[in-house]
């Protein structure tokens, strides 16, 4: 399965919690941005909890699921850049140049991307957050929900690109 070429795109690497990918699908019907899964998923795609995140809106998303993170990397588009979104080590969502066919790619609710993984993207990107945590986890906030900072990165990037 190759996908469709797109401007952007957003991608989820083995996410684990029901709400934030139905919410988080629901962003992607409300800016048109087609949504891969990439497995192993934490929770079954049929999952009620999924689906009442998402509301009515599944129809709405344009979404493929991928078996494995060579799968997912195999099945897109050329070109692509593949932009991983942490809350650590990463260049300032503000700075950052968003081009046509890129990439979002978030990590997992509990571990975020792994360094295996982040190794292949082009770009690593953070949202900047002025009362976070020290790296010990103390003294702020740890990180943004996973829903809540795909949002902000896909409006920021949808807003650059000119998609609305």
């Amino acid at each position: 399965m190759t996908l469709v070429s797109t401007p952007l795109r957003v991608a989820l690497f083995e996410p684990r919690i029901p709400p934030n990918t139905g919410n988080i699908a629901r962003t992607c019907a409300a800016f048109g941005l087609p949504l891969a899964l990439i497995e192993p998923l934490g929770f079954s795609i049929d999952d009620r909890h999924l689906r009442r995140a998402g509301l009515d809106y599944w129809p709405h998303v344009d979404l493929s699921v991928h078996h494995d993170f060579d799968h997912f990397l195999n099945c897109l588009p050329t070109p692509f850049r593949l932009i991983g979104c942490s809350r650590r080590g990463g260049q300032s969502l503000q700075t950052t140049r968003f081009l046509q066919g890129d990439v979002l790619l978030f990590g997992r609710e509990d571990i975020g991307l792994p360094d295996s993984i982040r190794q292949q993207c082009d770009q690593i990107l953070t949202i900047p957050m002025p009362c976070s945590a020290a790296d010990d986890g103390q003294g702020g906030v740890r990180s943004l929900n996973l829903s809540v900072a795909c949002a902000i990165v896909s409006h920021h990037a949808g807003l650059q690109l000119q998609l609305w």
